[in-house]
């Protein structure tokens, strides 16, 4: 009997193919993230899911999934998955996490260039029918790249790779991690200082940590007030990092001089979201992965990742190797 999964939203045909060669496959054919009821019934008789971050798998779900075996998320995060509650039931959990380090940097730095050189702005005053003076020395100014100093807050892969394409634009790169990356630094040339120090001396902070529990809240009234009101705060990791109430004061009131933000505390925004009627803040609906290949492999690797644990072999990206102890591999191998 061919194992049985559960894919949770309509992802990219070529991960679909692959797991259709070996498997049974079940989709919540939409755009729209998956009714809780219609996720918890999805795995109630399957050995493996193929998730996204928009899915909350904590012990309801898993309460009900008594043939659970493995679970994939198509995503570098899981806070969105208890893996404690998921371990103890024998229940495989994966990640992609390097898949996406080339399109979220490039991103990060199109949203830097986005805001500090005001494009969303300019766009629409240019649709809006108000432009009526050619070329003017005083019109629409903004911040310029070279020789500023870019702060990045984590250090990570994706953190790297921003580093990188910074250096290439001529710009002082130094960064704050909960690990100093001594190897890096020397390298590419870029310093390390501790927190309080990048948020007060860069022109421009990029935020690229994990969800961790110390990263909740981290950017709030007192860190946004250590900033300079020239500088920018660029926001690609999670919503919840920063203290919205205290960003949407601080962009009114010219704490700094403006940010870009791919990720919310709330996904989607309220439509009464204050931030919307700013002009010196670019905003963007989670896109930072969004380019045709970074999201084909993520999808690619994340079916490769269930395949891998159902014919027997454990994939790099297994965020939970001690459920080993509590289900062998062997027990899961179906193919």
């Amino acid at each position: 009997m061919k194992p049985r999964i559960f894919i949770s939203r309509r992802i990219q045909e070529s991960a679909i193919e692959m797991l259709r060669k070996y498997c049974e496959v079940e989709i919540y054919d939409s755009e729209y993230p998956v009714p809780r009821d219609v996720l918890i019934k999805g795995l109630e008789d399957k050995d493996a899911a193929l998730i996204l971050l928009s899915d909350r798998i904590d012990k309801e779900v898993l309460n009900n999934a008594k043939r659970l075996k493995v679970l994939s998320t198509m995503s570098a995060g899981y806070d969105h998955i208890d893996l404690e509650e998921a371990t103890s039931r024998g229940i495989y959990v994966t990640n992609v996490p390097a898949v996406l380090t080339d399109a979220v940097a490039e991103f990060a730095i199109a949203l830097m260039f986005a805001v500090a050189r005001r494009i969303v702005e300019a766009d629409k005053f240019v649709r809006s029918g108000s432009w009526k003076i050619a070329w003017s020395p005083t019109f629409m100014l903004g911040s310029g790249i070279a020789g500023k100093t870019l702060g990045i807050v984590g250090l990570g892969s994706i953190g790297q790779a921003i580093a990188r394409r910074a250096k290439g634009l001529s710009m002082d790169v130094i960064y704050y991690s909960r690990t100093r990356k001594l190897d890096f630094e020397n390298e590419l040339g870029i310093s390390y200082a501790p927190f309080h120090e990048v948020l007060s001396k860069a022109d421009f902070i990029v935020l690229s940590v994990a969800l961790t529990p110390e990263a909740m809240g981290m950017v709030g009234e007192k860190e946004l007030r250590l900033m300079k009101k020239s500088s920018y705060l660029i926001n690609i990791s999670r919503g919840q990092v920063v203290d919205e109430a205290a960003l949407t004061r601080a962009l009114k009131e010219g704490w700094i001089a403006g940010a870009a933000l791919d990720v919310f505390s709330k996904e989607p925004l309220d439509p009464d979201n204050p931030l919307l009627s700013l002009s010196n803040v670019v905003l963007t609906p989670h896109i930072g992965s969004a380019t045709f290949e970074a999201r084909s492999k993520l999808a690619e690797t994340a079916a490769e990742n269930i395949l891998l644990l159902l014919k027997g072999d454990v994939p790099e990206s297994l965020l939970n190797p001690e459920v080993m102890k509590v289900r062998p591999i062997e027990e899961i191998k179906m193919l």
